[in-house]
């Protein structure tokens, strides 16, 4: 059974989310932070999450600021604010009496994952799929008006038919944003997973956030999967996968 929720994001507006309620015994509980543009209905979001409740692991996605059915201007958010809202919907999750003992993001979302992971309290596992170890690599998809943001204030840029506005105070955050030093502060279990073949995010980006974390970490190649889990059973067989893994963390 999936369940519509909303709450309130870090800067206002409420956060349209699902949660995907566990089957059978529940092992645990979850919040998925979805790709840059991508929101909770995205293949790789709803597929993974749908798998994780089937195998007793309840989760929540929830869609960014101004994305899909949420509240907000999406040029009003950040990676600073991505990071703030993944903690709120760990927040929320415990206010419902479901507190959160798996993290998992994907893309853009799993380097957000990483920081907000120093944030929340009562973790007990982290997974990161086709995440990139600098937050600043999702530049290059809008570079063609990075300058022409900087010089007004902001740009119209069109990704996948819709007219998104970049903001220089979202370029300059995002260019600020570092998680190496989050990285080497983890204590908590980190599963890092990715394609040898994603052309999106280089798997160098897995041995960047793999080298650069303390054990206990795994790391899982998604061979013959693109980056966003499209294909027919590539999601569904991350979910059982990060399912397995973390067993021996989940209360």
């Amino acid at each position: 059974m999936t369940q519509k929720v909303a709450f309130p994001s870090s800067t206002g507006p409420d956060l349209a989310g699902l949660i995907d309620e566990p089957q059978g015994y529940v092992r645990g509980w979850g919040v998925f932070a979805h790709g840059f543009t991508l929101g909770k209905d995205s293949p790789a979001a709803a597929r993974i999450c749908k798998q994780l409740s089937k195998e007793g692991i309840g989760m929540l996605r929830f869609d960014a600021l101004g994305l899909k059915d949420s509240e907000g201007a999406w040029g009003d958010g950040s990676f600073t604010v991505k990071v703030d809202d993944i903690a709120r919907a760990c927040e929320f999750m415990t206010a419902r009496g479901t507190p959160v003992d798996l993290l998992v993001g994907h893309s853009w979302g799993g380097a957000a994952a990483i920081a907000a992971a120093c944030k929340v309290s009562g973790l007990k596992a982290l997974v990161t799929i086709g995440a990139p170890s600098d937050p600043r690599h999702v530049e290059h998809q809008y570079d063609a008006v990075v300058e022409r943001a900087l010089e007004k204030g902001h740009a119209q840029w069109l990704v996948g038919g819709r007219a998104l506005t970049i903001k220089k105070a979202f370029i300059e955050d995002v260019r600020r944003a570092a998680i190496t030093e989050q990285l080497a502060s983890l204590r908590l279990p980190f599963l890092v997973m990715h394609s040898p073949t994603d052309d999106t995010v280089s798997i160098d980006n897995a041995a960047d956030l793999f080298n650069a974390t303390r054990h206990p970490r795994n790391f899982i190649s998604l061979e013959g999967s693109d980056h966003l889990l499209t294909r027919p059973g590539q999601a569904a067989r991350a979910a059982h996968i990060i399912s397995a893994w973390a067993d021996q963390y989940l209360s």
